[in-house]
């Protein structure tokens, strides 16, 4: 048997320690034993969806490892549901878990104890940066602030200034306004389909972004796309509907 020794890095930052780092902890705390390592770059410790974690899970219940080894217990979860499931395979197969920065005696109540609010607060911590974001979105949004994204056809990214902050807004483009103009009322045709207009904007050599043909496709996502329609609650509910209750807009 074989202990397991775990890391998780879900982006590479500098003050980030790096999934080699990690696993250089585990080593020391395996003293020399045979080791399997498993390792996950690039995924969040929200869940259990890591193909690393899997294999190590799948190892277990094959009854080849006896311990698992990682550097903290935030590397390999911050979800208290998914903690709590993952000790309960452990203790079935009598595998020891060991924290190699934060010691744990998981033979004990105590220790088992200890356990779980320590991973209460890696859940809490994980959950109060995702609202920190969020709320940071939300704010500059808000604000007008340019968030990313690929800037959608009619529109150009401009240079602005916002509470002293410098950022960027959409300007329109007016060539490119009056073909969204054209596309919509043709559109509000019931006569023409999206192949009737691909076939008019080619035809007329109106070109897409970078110059390129037009196809359904794009025509259908700009359709869809609610940054041409000004906002009201009738819009909020439409684009909250399922997908399948939308406009059949493929004619």
């Amino acid at each position: 048997m074989y202990d397991a020794l775990y890391a998780r890095q879900s982006i590479e930052k500098k003050d980030s320690i790096s999934v080699e780092s990690q696993l250089e902890y585990c080593r020391y705390e395996a003293h020399g034993e045979a080791c399997i390592e498993y390792a996950d770059r690039g995924f969040s410790g929200k869940d259990t969806n890591r193909p690393g974690f899997e294999n190590m899970m799948n190892d277990i219940r094959a009854g080849k490892i006896k311990r698992v080894i990682v550097y903290k217990l935030d590397r390999i979860s911050r979800s208290i549901l998914d903690f709590a499931n993952m000790m309960e395979i452990f203790q079935k197969h009598r595998v020891e878990f060991v924290s190699s920065t934060e010691k744990f005696d998981t033979s004990t109540p105590i220790g088992r104890a200890m356990l779980n609010i320590c991973i209460v607060f890696a859940q809490l911590e994980r959950e109060t940066i995702q609202k920190r974001v969020t709320d940071a979105y939300y704010s500059r949004c808000k604000r007008g602030f340019y968030m990313g994204g690929r800037i959608p056809y009619g529109y150009r990214l401009t240079n602005t200034v916002i509470d002293n902050i410098r950022t960027s807004m959409y300007e329109e483009v007016p060539a490119e306004s009056e073909q969204l103009k054209l596309i919509y009322s043709m559109y509000a045709d019931t006569d023409n389909s999206l192949g009737d207009i691909v076939r008019y904007l080619n035809e007329h050599r109106i070109k897409n972004l970078r110059g390129a043909s037009w196809n359904t496709a794009r025509i259908s996502e700009i359709l869809r796309n609610p940054v041409y329609v000004e906002a009201d609650i009738d819009v909020y509910r439409f684009f909250s509907k399922p997908r399948r209750e939308h406009l059949q807009l493929g004619k």
